[in-house]
């Protein structure tokens, strides 16, 4: 086997991870949890399963002062605020509609670049975002394109959680990371995610007791937080052996595969204009795609976790 086939085989095991954790997302909802119960429990899974991977790296936590304030901001911008909307949305919206919005990540990074001085414009860009806007309107506008037209009503939720990405990895690009990698980073937000979300949680009335057991929300919030935590880790190894450029493939990947968990698990089926809305996503999804001897400021992103 070549070392590229078996990359592509690494690949395609990411995208089918983190496409999973979608449909996760979705049952995880499925019994009234609400999000910073169900947030609180991802980022302590999180916390601890990163730890496990710092501690065979023997490195420790950077603690200073920059650093702390990277982990806030990440945890902010990109868990507890766009997770929230996207388990409100979840709650309402089939599990491959989010998987297929969530395509926009990098089409909202755009604009947001420019605003900021870290891009220069291209009309294939633009084109891009325009095809990723085009895909929403085919979502929200035809009759047919929902089960229910009540759930154009969450569609703008569903958008909060991709736009906070784009502003995520944008911040990561500007400022940078304090001297953190992309698993320190995250154990950081992870722990401060926690942190945050607990007394939110308990205060609100949100709270996810574990004593109840482990029923199928519960087993699927621990499979999502899981799945997320290792991917991660392996994208980040990705992208240091074959290039950012290889590895951010995988955006397609997580909505493909995203869609096919959902039909397959949860038995969602899509009208005509949802497959075209998906088309022109994927599209415009390529224009957008950072071309080689760019670097790329967004990771694709799931409904569950942040970074």
């Amino acid at each position: 086997m070549s070392d590229r086939t078996w990359l592509v085989g690494v690949l395609v095991l990411l995208g089918a991870g983190w496409g999973a954790t979608q449909p996760l997302a979705k049952v995880a909802v499925s019994t009234g949890h609400q999000p910073l119960g169900l947030i609180f429990w991802q980022m302590l899974i999180g916390a601890v399963l990163l730890g496990v991977i710092m501690a065979f790296r023997r490195r420790g936590l950077p603690m200073h002062r920059e650093a702390l304030v990277v982990y806030l901001i990440i945890a902010l911008i990109g868990t507890v605020l766009p997770n929230s909307a996207s388990y409100a949305a979840a709650v309402h919206l089939p599990s491959g509609i989010l998987s297929i919005v969530l395509a926009l990540v990098p089409m909202f990074a755009f604009p947001i670049a420019l605003v900021l001085g870290i891009d220069r414009f291209s009309r294939a860009r633009l084109a891009g975002l325009t095809l990723g806007l085009v895909g929403v309107a085919l979502i929200a506008a035809p009759e047919a394109s929902l089960p229910d037209r009540a759930m154009l009503a969450f569609l703008p939720i569903a958008l909060i959680a991709p736009l906070f990405y784009a502003f995520e990895g944008n911040y990561v690009a500007k400022w940078g990371t304090a001297g953190c990698d992309p698993i320190e980073v995250l154990l950081g937000a992870s722990i401060i995610g926690a942190c945050l979300s607990l007394p939110l949680a308990l205060a609100s009335g949100q709270w996810v007791s574990p004593l109840k057991g482990l029923g199928a929300a519960e087993q699927a919030l621990v499979a999502s937080s899981v799945i997320h935590a290792l991917v991660y880790a392996t994208y980040v190894w990705m992208i240091g052996r074959a290039g950012s450029v290889f590895a951010a493939q995988v955006s397609y990947l997580v909505t493909g595969f995203g869609v096919i968990w959902a039909m397959i698990f949860l038995g969602e089926r899509y009208s005509g204009w949802v497959w075209l809305a998906m088309a022109a996503m994927m599209c415009g999804l390529a224009l957008v795609q950072p071309r080689p001897r760019e670097t790329i400021a967004v990771a694709p992103k799931d409904a569950s976790n942040g970074v």
